[in-house]
């Protein structure tokens, strides 16, 4: 049942405008920083600097297009995610949703896995755009990898919040902007306090937990903290269904 719910979210992403449109312009803007990037590749390696002091065209390359792409889908995810339950509420469709033969888990998760299916199908086509460097270089795939992991886990983080502040409010553009706010408070939260590594507040930074991944880093830790941040906010979302449910 959780992946018929999240076939028809992806479906309905796909049928409304805005998915196609949000599709293709960060496919055109990635892609013009990949463009971008090769060319900047081979007018700053091309012997002006000792062989020993290059930098690999996969990190040359994959930082600004990674770091681009965590910053563009800060405004994209609660675009998306905005109408995954508040929609439901201004619409008056809740209560038929709660009467569905489907558990609060099983809703949630069905709408939080749609939502990640669209945001890693454009994971995946930046991975892709990125080993079609292996056809005129070699590509450092773990460096790749490590990326591609650290940018889905942090995208999956922001869904999981853009769908618990959804299911807060009636008004999607409400919800929008409460995601926005919150999610970008905690990607630069980390920027007031970089004097101290071990403060608890530096610690809940996303983008604290981000950065090792985008340096080819891939620390259990980090993963954890992703997780556990999904996890969280999934189970208040249920918690807030749940509530609303009780009340009829």
């Amino acid at each position: 049942m959780i992946l018929k719910v999240a076939r028809k979210e992806l479906k309905s992403v796909f049928a409304s405008p805005m998915g196609w449109v949000i599709l293709a312009l960060l496919q055109f803007g990635f892609g013009t920083y990949f463009l971008n990037g090769v060319n900047e590749y081979f007018e700053v390696m091309s012997g002006a600097i000792r062989p020993a002091e290059r930098t690999g065209v996969t990190m040359f390359i994959g930082q600004s297009v990674f770091g681009l792409a965590s910053f563009v889908m800060l405004f994209s995810v609660p675009l998306l995610s905005m109408r995954l339950i508040s929609e439901e509420r201004r619409s008056n469709t809740l209560t038929f949703l709660f009467s569905a033969p489907l558990s609060l888990t099983e809703i949630v998760l069905g709408k939080f896995i749609g939502l990640v299916s669209f945001l890693s199908i454009l994971v995946m086509m930046i991975a892709v755009m990125l080993c079609t460097l292996n056809a005129w270089a070699d590509v450092d795939f773990g460096y790749l990898f490590s990326n591609v992991l650290g940018l889905w886990l942090l995208v999956a983080s922001f869904s999981a919040m853009g769908l618990y502040f959804s299911s807060l409010t009636a008004q999607p553009v409400v919800a929008a902007i409460i995601t926005f706010i919150a999610l970008f408070g905690l990607l630069i939260v980390d920027r007031f306090l970089t004097g101290d590594e071990t403060s608890v507040v530096n610690y809940l930074s996303l983008m604290h937990h981000f950065q090792p991944f985008a340096r080819g880093l891939i620390d259990t830790a980090d993963i954890a903290y992703f997780l556990l941040f999904i996890i969280t906010f999934l189970t208040l979302t249920v918690r807030r269904l749940d509530a609303d449910r009780l009340r009829g």
